[in-house]
């Protein structure tokens, strides 16, 4: 067998030795030219020490440099077993590892290999110590078997710290040192296919701090986090071995118990509830009183994979905040809920189709006034065409579905081009539309309903908006902004379904507005309600007291007509003035001239655009309430008679969007003519003829 010298000890790239060789390591030097030191040189500037391992005699061969790289003595590591010697107990793989328990075989090239360990440099039972990174290729020999190692080996504190916190960062929380969401998921994954495969139980639950945002509040967030932080090793320390916890987001833990029943999950979440209520959390500022709200639910049973388990404890959570107090509920599936979600979904997607289809339609219910009989305005109410049966169905039902996802403000911005259209066209029309409490209350939505009107300021003084007295209340700043843009693009502004909210006389000052709407629930049965009675008495005089005009919905008895009439009600809206009907009552019509600044230019459905998130399949239950204003017959018959237009009446209702107009308007000095017209006009209606006297008239 034939020598042959490797002179390249430290060149990884140069042809290997073939199996059958004898391999015979020769003085450093480099085959280029280069002397000895020169490589030297190298290998200390590169911050790298060079080997070359001998297996058949165990014999290690360093680069002069070794010892200032490892800090220990060449002689010391001069075999593979001493160099194993230093190699710390905890280490995942070392150099012995890999290359002598490898599947791979060497082809004649040699097999390359990068490995990491903590090398503990003055012995294992010794603390002082680095991380390295052992860099190299093996040799196989004549049976095929790892003869030769050469390697390079180099310190990588620095980067290894690097990578362990950015390893923690990517699964570990910063705040409580637990799992963060990420490696949760993994964790709740492998939890249930662990289950499956071995027929057990698994259970997973998400617990979330009630008051956490009271406590931001009160204490500032420092005491927030202490609160979390404290929260979290309260539930470590009631937990099982073996069990998992998450830092799940904000003020939530996610626990993951494995081997576990309903029952013991009973158990479980009931250990978790009482660690924090028993006692409270002390902080540098004090102590923190906290409450938990736990959903959970057992595994594989009731979902197969993380994401729908996470799902489902959060809808589990949702119901238990519900409670008074700190309290869990396991989730059980529920055939209502799971139709009411596929409900849900059918109407997101109709009410897409519709704003796409152009399929919204408008229908009119009259105001008329309570003096005169005759009619001051119409209501326009939102009807759905359903393009199977080309029938018209109130969209009020739809409406909370369309404010959780978000996609009330494209109904709200296509409802104002509509009426805005209609008033276009219908020169003798005059509206009153509705503002949903999204659109009123987000001044980046509401001005796109100013900049509609503003654009066609033409018709600005024959529209009425109207906004729920709710939710007037529920951001008075915002809702006021509003109001006062409306009436200044010339609009007039109505607060709707008054006396529901209880306004108090400073935000009804505030406000600002024209006309009050009295809730209809108040202006029904009055002759038999006496608790209605004085309710709507005291709000038609508290609306005196601002000037404003009162409208009285819901009316459907001459009865409650009356009553309303002698208590000073000035206009009158429900079925029994005339029902809504999608034909335009309207004779005269012009040319539509309908724009948009070019400024303010929106599409009329910008469906491509984020739409709120708003968890629109945990949807609530949702009872179908349809106002009497927004009923619609079911047959869908049509009115085709109109009462005639009285001359007295229009000339006084000209402009509603003037509040002064409104106030000067008065009724006491024009009673005595209209009975005078009326009679006039029953004077001219024919009574009804007999058979006999139509036979006679044609004969004649």
């Amino acid at each position: 067998m034939s020598n042959i010298e490797v002179e390249q000890v430290f060149s990884f790239d140069a042809p290997a030795p073939a199996a059958s060789q004898k391999v015979h390591v020769a003085p450093l030097h480099n085959p280029m030219g280069a002397d000895h030191a020169t490589m030297q040189l190298s290998l200390e500037a590169a911050g790298q020490a060079a080997y070359h391992w001998a297996i058949a005699d165990d014999q290690i061969t360093w680069s002069n440099n070794a010892s200032e790289i490892l800090l220990c003595r060449n002689d010391a590591i001069c075999t593979g077993k001493r160099f194993a010697s230093f190699m710390d107990a905890e280490n995942l793989t070392s150099r012995y590892d890999t290359v002598m328990r490898t599947q791979t075989v060497d082809t004649g090239k040699g097999v390359a290999f990068s490995i990491e360990y903590l090398f503990r440099c003055e012995g294992r039972d010794n603390d002082k110590s680095i991380w390295v990174e052992d860099h190299g290729r093996w040799f196989a020999g004549a049976d095929g078997r790892p003869a030769h190692v050469y390697g390079t080996l180099r310190p990588i504190n620095d980067r290894h710290r690097r990578d362990q916190h950015l390893n923690f960062l990517g699964n570990c929380d910063p705040l409580t040192g637990m799992m963060n969401r990420g490696r949760l998921t993994e964790a709740l994954g492998e939890a249930i296919t662990v289950a499956g495969r071995e027929h057990s139980n698994c259970a997973f639950a998400i617990a979330a701090v009630n008051n956490l945002s009271v406590v931001n509040e009160a204490y500032g967030f420092e005491v927030a986090d202490e609160v979390i932080v404290a929260l979290g090793r309260r539930l470590r320390e009631v937990m099982r071995a073996g069990d998992g916890i998450a830092r799940y987001s904000g003020g939530k833990f996610g626990i993951i118990l494995n081997n576990c029943d309903e029952t013991e999950l009973k158990i479980a979440l009931d250990r978790f509830l009482a660690s924090v209520r028993d006692s409270v959390i002390e902080t540098q500022h004090g102590p923190v009183w906290a409450m938990l709200s736990i959903g959970a639910l057992c595994l594989p049973a009731q979902a197969h994979d993380a994401n729908t388990a996470t799902a489902r404890a959060e809808e589990a959570l949702n119901e238990a905040r519900k409670m008074p107090s700190d309290g869990y509920v396991i989730f059980k599936p529920s055939e209502t809920r799971t139709n009411e979600r596929k409900l849900n979904a059918r109407c997101a997607t109709e009410i897409v189709k519709c704003l796409k289809a152009d399929l919204f339609k408008l229908a009119f219910q009259p105001i008329v006034s309570a003096v005169t009989g005759e009619v001051v305005l119409h209501e326009a109410l939102l009807r759905m065409s359903d393009d199977q049966s080309n029938e018209l169905i109130a969209a009020q039902h739809l409406m909370p579905v369309s404010e959780r996802l978000g996609l009330i403000r494209l109904i709200d911005r296509s409802v104002t081009q509509m009426i805005v259209n209609t008033l276009q066209k219908y020169p003798d029309a005059r509206l009153a539309m509705n503002i949903s409490a999204t659109t009123a209350t987000d001044p980046r939505w509401y001005n796109q309903i100013l900049e509609i009107i503003t654009a066609n300021s033409v018709v600005a003084d024959r529209l009425v908006v109207e906004i729920t007295e709710t939710v007037a209340l529920s951001d008075i700043v915002a809702t006021r902004q509003f109001v006062e843009r409306l009436r200044e693009v010339g609009c007039s502004v109505a607060i709707d379904d008054f006396g529901a909210g209880y306004t108090s006389f400073k935000n009804l000052r505030d406000l600002q507005v024209d006309i009050l709407k009295l809730d209809g629930s108040f202006c029904s049965d009055l002759k038999n309600n006496p608790e209605n009675e004085f309710i709507v008495r005291s709000l038609i005089d508290l609306s005196k007291k601002f000037n404003l005009k009162i409208v009285a919905e819901w009316i459907e008895t001459e009865d409650d007509a009356e009553l309303l009439r002698s208590w000073g009600v000035d206009y009158l809206q429900g079925h029994l003035l005339g029902e809504a009907s999608i034909v335009p009552p309207w004779t005269r019509e012009v040319e539509t001239t309908f724009s948009l600044e070019p400024e303010a230019e929106i599409t009329m459905l910008e469906l491509d655009q984020p739409i709120e998130p708003v968890l629109a399949f945990e949807a609530e239950i949702y009872e179908q309430e349809v106002l009497e204003s927004d009923a619609i017959s079911d047959d869908l018959e049509i009115l085709t008679a109109a009462e005639p237009a009285m001359a007295a009446e229009s000339e006084y209702v000209q402009n509603p969007a003037s509040s002064q107009a409104h106030t000067d308007l008065d009724f006491s000095g024009i009673d005595e003519s209209i009975s005078s017209l009326k009679s006039m006009m029953d004077s001219l209606r024919f009574e009804p003829v007999s058979a006999e006297d139509e036979a006679e008239r044609n004969a004649a």
